[in-house]
């Protein structure tokens, strides 16, 4: 543990931000999972599902968590699997 005033403050705000990210891409892993789940039954709601994973995955961009490069990837395969499944 520090000693150092700032370097305590330094690791309890790392813990903070490390729950947070976890909590973050926590939420982006189970959309994800929802929207597979429901295409693989041909659930109509699937593109709701959709819909709500991109707007999870934005989300974490704008707090941080993930790298823009990694959201367009991630968006840009589940709207793969999306329109592959559906055609």
């Amino acid at each position: 543990m520090p000693n150092i005033k700032s370097a305590i403050k330094r690791v309890e705000l790392t813990r903070i931000r490390t729950e947070r990210n976890k909590a973050v891409k926590s939420r982006v892993k189970t959309a994800i999972k929802k929207f597979r789940t429901a295409l693989e039954q041909g659930d109509s709601a699937a593109a709701e599902n959709l819909r709500q994973a991109i707007r999870t995955i934005d989300k974490a961009v704008t707090k941080g968590v993930l790298h823009p490069n990694t959201a367009a990837r991630k968006k840009s395969r589940l709207q793969r699997l999306f329109n592959k499944t559906s055609a």
